[in-house]
Formats: C-alpha cells, sequence, structure tokens
C-alpha cells in the first residue's frame, strides 16, 4: 500500500545533515564553531557577540550565511570554504542506506544547504559516494538558503525535477 503512495515518483531529493546521517555525529556543531571563529574574525567582534549573531541571522534568514550576506555583504565562497574544513571522521559508513537509496525507482538527488563539495565529503563517508545521480548545494540556487521558495525554483530547475512526481526527505 505505502510503495502504490509513491508510485508517481520519479525523483527522489534527500537533503544531507540530519537527514542521512544523524545529529549525534556532530558534524553540525562544529560547522556552527567555525562560522562563529570566521563572524568573530571577519567582523572583529567577540565569541559571544558572533555567536549571538550566527543564530540570529539563522533565525532571521534560514542560514547565518544568507544573513551575513544581506547585512554585511559577505562573499559566501570563502565563508563556506571555512566552515566545511571540519573532521568527517565521526562519520561511518552506513551499508543499509546505501542498498535502500539504490533500490528507489528513478533519480536520486541531493540538495543541501552546503556546498556540493561537502556534500561529496560527507557521502563518500557514509559510503554513499555513487549512490546518487546529483548533487546540488546552495550554491546552485544563487545562495539562496532553504526553506526560501526561489531556493527551489532553481535547483528543481537545473536538475529538472516535477515537484508533482517528486518525493523529498528533509530533517
Amino acid at each position: 500500500m505505502i510503495r502504490n503512495a509513491f508510485s508517481h515518483v520519479t525523483h527522489w531529493v534527500f537533503d544531507l545533515d540530519h537527514t542521512l546521517y544523524p545529529p549525534e555525529n556532530a558534524l553540525f556543531s562544529q560547522i556552527e564553531k567555525k562560522m562563529t571563529d570566521y563572524v568573530m574574525k571577519n567582523l572583529n567582534l567577540t565569541e559571544p557577540q558572533a555567536n549571538q549573531m550566527r543564530v540570529q541571522y539563522w533565525q532571521q534568514y534560514g542560514t547565518t550565511l544568507a544573513g551575513l550576506m544581506r547585512e554585511h555583504d559577505i562573499d559566501p565562497v570563502p565563508f563556506l570554504d571555512s566552515v566545511h574544513d571540519i573532521d568527517f571522521s565521526v562519520l561511518s559508513p552506513n551499508p543499509e542506506l546505501c542498498e535502500a537509496i539504490h533500490a528507489l525507482p528513478g533519480r536520486k538527488l541531493i540538495y543541501t544547504n552546503g556546498t556540493k563539495p561537502y556534500a561529496n565529503c560527507v557521502l563518500g563517508h557514509l559510503g554513499l559516494g555513487d549512490t546518487f545521480d546529483a548533487i546540488y548545494g546552495v550554491e546552485h540556487a544563487g545562495y539562496s538558503p532553504k526553506p526560501e521558495r526561489i531556493a527551489y525554483e532553481r535547483v528543481f530547475e537545473q536538475a529538472k525535477v516535477n515537484p508533482v512526481q517528486a518525493a523529498m526527505f528533509e530533517d
């Protein structure tokens, strides 16, 4: 019965962080620390001020990056390169997940508010490197973050995804 409910799906779109691995892996705590450090250094703030700004922009704009770009004209590329320079060894291969995703009919995509290179690192450490047909990061959305409508429109247009024929998995 459940299988029939998804019989129209031609594209399976997966978020990355906290969707393909659990939050307990603590990748995002590493990224949050890197974001706070970046904001401290580039905006000459104390750690508490930078951390408060990081959280405020995440809540207000959907990502810290979106707030930094809008409020401070921060270049997204160095920011993303810096905050994604983390220890991926906390991730372990997940063969059961790999097998389950491979079994899905149709195209399988990653769409993350991270970058494509970051997604490739995560997928490699999870043993999912060859599981997906395409990977889309925030750069493919013109740095507009999910859940902004324009972000989905840009990525789905590039990926040729008809949302009516898609299923998306998001934390």
